[in-house]
This record gives structure tokens, sequence and C-alpha cells, in this order.
């Protein structure tokens, strides 16, 4: 009896072992898996978004995968994440496009395998490539920033510099475009991915979005045109560059600078003066739209689609009348990165 109550009791254990080991299987097989992917993770937009989303997915009971290319542009790093996310189980994967162009065959064969792929901040070209896109409206943001440089200049003939991304990126043409619409400049429509240019605009040049970079262009710019009054940059680190090359040169004093992104690091600088004015986003509401995106996904079977803007709001501590904008204490609520 001994001996059969003790293989009975293993046989029991054994069951009971298989059970909890099935149990965790299937528990582990409904935990909906994300992947993320970032153009960087040191950029503070992107570590912001990534740090909404594994918050957002953990809160929904979803295991997150992130990943990022080594640097803006790196599209070769971004479909070797998506590939290794693929194959980790990933059902929806949310993307930050580094080369607009260049991921798309790497998405297309994601959506082939019934993977949803959601660009956020930046579309892919064409836009339709991805499932949807959760995104600033960037050509809205460079038109606000447009339209407070032309107010802040009043009367006198513009003389600009502008401090791009890159040739071909769209959210680089939607920034610079909005900006020469919202300054009463001819400007190419939402849609283009092609800079625009006018007599006004008296060098252009590409910064990377990079801080270092960003000051280099504006040194070269100035050799060419040193009597620039307005600069218009794609990013607060290529801002806060322009404005290192111009107090360098003793010209600070004298320069509207105006920007995008509303990160903290950013809202600091219009708080000293540096840059006048920039269009704030949110990383944080686009990482969480896009989690609950991909558990509706994993739940229901229901995909995303179309455009959703997650809005944009002009931050000055100079306001200009007629012109809608927060001060630095709201920017300051709402800004991502290091407060």
């Amino acid at each position: 009896m001994p001996a059969q109550r003790t293989a009975f009791h293993f046989a029991a254990t054994a069951v009971v072992a298989a059970a909890a080991l099935c149990a965790a299987s299937a528990a582990n097989a409904a935990e909906p898996v994300i992947g993320l992917i970032t153009k960087t993770d040191t950029n503070p937009f992107f570590v912001k978004m990534k740090e909404g989303a594994t918050e957002a997915a953990k809160a929904k009971g979803a295991k997150l995968i992130a990943g990022a290319g080594k640097a803006d542009g790196d599209n070769a790093g971004q479909v070797t994440a998506m590939e290794n996310m693929i194959a980790a189980g990933a059902k929806t994967i949310l993307i930050t496009p580094s080369d607009a162009k260049a991921i798309v065959p790497a998405i297309k064969k994601a959506r082939d395998r019934g993977v949803m792929v959601i660009a956020l901040d930046s579309p892919a070209d064409p836009a339709d490539a991805t499932d949807a896109l959760f995104a600033t409206n960037n050509y809205t943001a460079g038109v606000l920033i447009g339209q407070y440089a032309k107010a802040a200049l009043g009367n006198k003939p513009a003389k600009i510099v502008t401090l791009d991304l890159f040739p071909g990126h769209p959210v680089g043409a939607q920034r610079h475009n909005g900006f020469m619409k919202g300054f009463g400049l001819n400007a190419p429509d939402a849609k283009s991915n092609e800079l625009g240019s006018d007599a006004a605009i008296v060098c252009q040049a590409d910064s990377f979005g990079d801080q270092a970079k960003g000051q280099t262009a504006m040194e070269n710019c100035l050799q060419k045109v040193p009597d620039v009054n307005v600069v218009y940059t794609i990013n607060e680190p290529a801002a806060a560059g322009a404005f290192n090359a111009l107090k360098k040169a003793g010209k600070d004093k004298g320069v509207i600078i105006v920007s995008v992104d509303g990160g903290c690091q950013g809202i600091r600088d219009v708080k000293a003066g540096k840059i006048a004015a920039t269009s704030q986003q949110y990383p944080l509401k686009m990482a969480a739209m896009g989690v609950d995106a991909a558990i509706e996904y994993a739940t229901s079977g229901k995909k995303a689609s179309g455009y959703v803007d997650t809005g944009v709001t002009l931050i000055t501590d100079k306001p200009i009348s007629g012109i809608e904008s927060k001060d630095v204490k709201a920017g300051t609520d709402l800004c991502w990165g290091k407060k």
C-alpha cells in the first residue's frame, strides 16, 4: 500500500505539474506581444515614447519588445528589429520610420503575415503602406511657428535660415513647408516630400536633428549670410546648435529661432530665451494609442486604420496677440525628457 500511495502521489503530482505548465503556456499565448521600433534609443522623444509604451503595455497585460536604429536614417537596423519581433510572435508593430521609403518592403512583408503595422510620429512613404498613422500634424506644427515668426519679425525684410532634417523625409518636408505657409511664403502643400524654397530663405542646410550638426550648419550659413534674422529648425536639438553658433558669432540677441518638439530641454530653452517659440507634440499619447490599438487587434481582430492627429500646441513665453499659444509652465507640465 505505501508503494501504491507513493505511485499515486507521483502520478497526481505529475498531472498537477502538467496542468500548471499548460496553464502557463496558455497564459503566455494569450499575452499579446507588441513591437516598438524607434528611430534611435537616445533621442529623448523616443525614450519617452518607449517608456510610455512599456507602461501602457504592462497595464494592459501585454508584452512590449523594443528596438531602434543606431542613428536617424538607419533603415537596416529597423528592418532587423522588425524581423526579430515577428519571430518573437509580435502581432502588432509600432514604428517611427527612419527611411520612409526604404522601410516599405519590410512593412509589406510583415503585413502579409498578418501583423498590424502602425506608424507613430512619422509616416511611411506612401503613408498607406502602414495600417494606420498616429502622429502630430507636422505641417500644422510648422504653420504655427511660421505664423509666430512672421508676427515677431514685424515689417522687417525676412532673411531666413532653415535647418532641416535630411532630403526626402516626409516629417522634414512637412514641418519646413508648414513653416513657409505660416510665414506667408509660397509653400508646397502638406503632401509634398520636397522642401520648398523662396527668396526670403537665404540658406538651407541639413542638421539631421542633431545639435552638433545643427551648430555646424548654422556656422556655415552665417559665413554666407551674416545678417539673418529668422531661423527655423526641424527640432530643438538643432535649435540649440543654431543658438550656440549665433552666440559664438555675437548675433544671438537679434535672431528669432523657432522649432518643433516640446521636449523638457527645449521648453527650458524657450524659458531662457534661446528659442522664441516651439510647437509641442506628445509622444506619450502616440505610444498609448498604439498600445490600445494593438490590444484591440489581439482581442477582436479589428485593425486600426487611417490617420489620427495626436495634437500640437504652440509654446512661448512671449505671446503675440492673435496667435494662440500656451506659456512655458503649460509646456513644462506636458513636456517629455528630463524635467
